[in-house]
């Protein structure tokens, strides 16, 4: 079945970008999940072949656990650039305060 290859690649997709969020590889995540996006285009372009179903119930399983880990890494990934950027502002203020300090002595 050729929409099962093309659920087979996507799901091969899938798991490198995962990989590549593990890595902290943004960019090359955002790359993926475009050629990512056009493959599942094309697999559900024609209609779904009933013998199948079943086939593609379970890959459609497959990918949407593995997004689910996806999901799990980029928030993880926000949340430490949120603590990097409080922590930065922390530094910065402080780091004002001291040349004020230091201006008026």
């Amino acid at each position: 079945l050729p929409q099962a290859r093309l659920l087979a690649d996507v799901i091969k997709q899938t798991r490198e970008m995962l990989a590549s969020a593990r890595c902290e590889k943004w960019n090359t995540v955002a790359e993926m999940e475009t050629v990512r996006r056009e493959t599942l285009r094309h697999c559900f372009a024609s209609p779904m072949l009933e013998r199948g179903n079943e086939l593609v119930a379970e890959a459609l399983a497959v990918i949407l656990h593995l997004n689910e880990e996806l999901v799990g890494e980029l928030a993880a990934a926000r949340g430490q650039t949120l603590e990097a950027s409080l922590s930065n502002k922390k530094s910065l203020a402080a780091v004002s305060v001291y040349n004020n300090v230091c201006e008026d002595t």
